[in-house]
């Protein structure tokens, strides 16, 4: 058996996390940047934590809240900009997927000269500025994972920035933050949090740990559907998915996504869908096409949710997510020739074709 498995960051979770952890912020240095975005951080009482407790340390703060979801090229120079202007020892994230995602960017830019034309070729040093992750959703589980899925227009999909520096230092998770979610982004980032872990598992570069925290995973996720489904989830309900959330970001830090990123990437770059259900709308045909090319840990998988078939595990997603969008056979070939050049669709367990993207694309939306 041959198993490699890093996880640099240090991970703290529980009640009022942030006001008891105090003296480890101020380990971080004398000057932070938070960056968050326009007002989540602020609505959730995150921030104002934060700063409290700053300002307990006697260390002080600028605020980059400029971040958008799906966070582009520009708005991570900004920030990095920003960081170098006014001196910034360390960041902040707080948020969900596109504020820590856009910090990791940040923190790289603000210590390296890099030309945005170069800035997905992967060609920079160790050098970053170190960061602490609070997030306040429960779906990307970037606060530990070595990504940062920004925005590409020249590819005119997402692509990552990847590389062991991008690991945040620390993580202070507390479900407290995602009480006032909406009900949607309660749904989407728990199938985010959902696909990391089904695609972890039937990724190539699964192995015994990552399967092992994946079913963990899943259990806690799909052991708080009816909450999911009926918008009651409970303090304590919500830090079982913001800690099934995290092991899924430890499942994918080894194992990377498959097919289902790849193709979601183009419904949140063409049509603005979330990418927790960009990647729902599309999983239980992915899973098909597993078990017809003879991939039997699908059915695993499957059993882990309590399912015996893809069909069902469609109707499981299709009752969180309601009405499909519609595709027409034109979107269906370009994202499927979109789909078929990134780099994650080597993770798959079986060499899929174009032909196949675009089977499941159609399935998922109802055009075969």
């Amino acid at each position: 058996m041959e198993i490699s498995f890093y996880l640099p960051t240090q991970v703290r979770m529980g009640r009022n996390i942030v006001e008891r952890s105090a003296q480890a912020l101020a380990g971080f240095g004398k000057r932070a940047m938070l960056v968050t975005g326009r007002s989540s951080a602020v609505k959730c009482g995150a921030q104002a934590d934060v700063t409290a407790i700053l300002e307990k340390n006697g260390q002080t703060w600028v605020v980059f809240d400029q971040v958008m979801s799906n966070p582009t090229v520009d708005c991570v120079y900004a920030g990095a900009e920003l960081a170098r202007r006014e001196g910034a020892d360390f960041l902040i994230a707080i948020g969900g997927g596109s504020p820590m995602d856009a910090a990791k960017a940040i923190a790289l830019l603000a210590r390296q000269e890099i030309a945005p034309g170069d800035l997905f070729k992967g060609e920079f040093t160790g050098d970053v500025l170190p960061m602490v992750h609070i997030p306040t959703t429960a779906g990307t589980g970037s606060e530990v994972t070595q990504y940062a899925i920004l925005t590409n227009d020249a590819a005119q999909t997402k692509t990552s920035l990847s590389g062991p520096m991008l690991f945040s230092d620390l993580a202070l998770l507390d479900g407290k933050y995602m009480m006032g979610l909406s009900h949607r982004t309660t749904v989407n980032t728990a199938v985010d949090a959902l696909s990391h872990v089904v695609e972890g598992m039937l990724s190539v570069k699964a192995n015994p740990t990552t399967d092992l925290l994946a079913a963990d995973a899943i259990r806690r996720i799909t052991g708080n559907y009816q909450g999911l489904l009926s918008d009651t989830l409970t303090v304590e309900q919500r830090d079982e998915l913001l800690y099934a959330s995290m092991l899924g970001g430890a499942v994918i830090a080894q194992t990377g996504t498959t097919a289902v990123h790849s193709m979601g990437y183009s419904l949140t770059y063409f049509w603005g869908t979330d990418h927790g259900r960009a990647n729902g709308l599309l999983m239980a045909e992915f899973a098909q096409v597993l078990l017809q090319r003879g991939y039997d840990k699908t059915r695993e998988v499957l059993r882990l949710m309590g399912m015996d078939s893809p069909a069902a595990f469609r109707t499981w997603l299709d009752a969180l997510l309601g009405e499909r969008e519609t595709i027409t056979d034109a979107e269906v070939e370009k994202f499927s020739s979109i789909a078929i050049q990134a780099k994650n669709i080597a993770n798959c367990p079986v060499v899929l074709t174009k032909e196949e993207l675009a089977g499941v694309y159609r399935k998922s939306f109802g055009l075969a």
